[in-house]
């Protein structure tokens, strides 16, 4: 198999811009807004390591949306802010790094992409293997995958395979298969999935007018944690004026490998997408957490359902169970406020949809209510 000729429209560069900013002959929206239907690369080119010219694969990721949660403000004294990632093309925050990785894998002539993944590296790459027409490869524990990010590894096309064995031994395996042939590792040890996921934070110092006092992550592989200290830093040499947020990690009490000071050799949660219980880039985030004056803790399964139950019927906003620890977090441990501060901005990283695990949604909710097609039920059945 041969990699896609640059002659691939689905992989041109970023086209000429009309004076008003808007993509000539594009299907974006022409006007003062039109830089948030940018891809993100195109968006923040000056910002990472591309070309004009490069090959870009993108579904116009990123742009996603930072909502104020007025009821989680109100419980914790502080102005709280969802980063919803659930909005990317895919679902999750992974297609921010997964549009760098696989443009770069393009650019330099890779002929397939490869990753281990808990499921949302999984459902990226597929997509994103499946627009620059690469072969993709994902390996994922067998049976610790969630139904939604599952359907979509498959429905995109990529090679699934069910490892008997965890996420970090399926690391192990990935990055001896890339070693060894000529295939690219886009796990988020691959340096271009930091590259893109850092622009996250760009878009919340954008969105705050850089004054951000807290960032709420959970951590898993650690790779996210890393990617927006990565990006705060940049903002702040630039710009002093910008504020360098508190890192505040979280992880679930199962898999807490941060937590405890070493690995955990069998990580149970029902927050599958951390999962993980020796993070690749474990060094990356202590660092992110220490050098921020942060802290990483840990929540119990039961607090973290709490959080996700709590988002969708308060909040009006569904994530998936992962999403929700830095919010269980965030009641639990609080996120450093000192006692008659200021108010303060505190953003909580959701990292994927509510859809991507829709078993866990349907054993958290209250049954569907029978009734029979008459008035009389449906009377007996909505009036108290």
């Amino acid at each position: 198999m041969t990699g896609p000729a640059c002659t691939d429209p689905r992989l041109a560069p970023p086209s000429g811009r009309g004076l008003d900013g808007a993509a000539e002959g594009g299907h974006r929206l022409r006007g003062t807004d039109s830089i948030r239907r940018m891809g993100l690369i195109e968006r923040y080119i000056e910002r990472l390591p591309f070309a004009a010219t490069d090959p870009i694969v993108s579904l116009n990721e990123g742009s996603t949306p930072l909502i104020h949660a007025p009821r989680l403000s109100d419980r914790v004294g502080a102005d709280v802010y969802l980063k919803y990632e659930g909005l990317n093309p895919t679902g999750s925050f992974k297609d921010r790094g997964m549009t760098c990785a696989v443009s770069a894998a393009v650019r330099e002539g890779a002929e397939a992409v490869i990753c281990a993944s808990t499921g949302n590296t999984a459902a990226a790459l597929a997509a994103y293997a499946a627009r620059a027409g690469i072969r993709g490869v994902v390996l994922v524990p067998d049976g610790k995958i969630a139904a939604g990010k599952l359907a979509q590894a498959l429905m995109h096309g990529a090679e699934v395979i069910a490892l008997r064995g965890n996420f970090d031994e399926a690391l192990r395996l990935v990055r001896q298969i890339a070693d060894a042939h000529p295939i690219a590792l886009v796990n988020s040890v691959n340096d271009f999935r930091i590259e893109g996921q850092k622009c996250a934070a760009f878009e919340i110092q954008e969105d705050l007018e850089g004054q951000l006092d807290a960032l709420c992550i959970p951590v898993g592989n650690a790779g996210n944690i890393t990617a927006y200290w990565k990006g705060f830093r940049e903002l702040h040499a630039e710009d002093p004026s910008v504020s360098l947020p508190r890192m505040v990690g979280f992880q679930a009490r199962g898999a807490n490998p941060l937590v405890r000071g070493e690995a955990v050799a069998a990580p149970e949660t029902v927050a599958s997408a951390i999962r993980i219980g020796n993070p690749a880039r474990w060094e990356e985030a202590m660092t992110a957490m220490t050098g921020s004056g942060g802290s990483v803790n840990d929540v119990t399964d039961e607090e973290i359902l709490d959080a996700y139950r709590f988002l969708a019927r308060e909040e009006g906003v569904f994530c998936e169970p992962a999403s929700a620890t830095s919010v269980a977090g965030l009641l639990k441990h609080g996120a450093g406020i000192e006692p008659g501060s200021d108010r303060q901005r505190i953003a909580c990283v959701l990292t994927g949809h509510g859809l991507k695990d829709p078993q866990t949604a349907m054993d958290e909710s209250t049954p569907v209510i029978p009734c029979e097609p008459s008035l009389a039920a449906l009377e007996k059945v909505l009036i108290r």
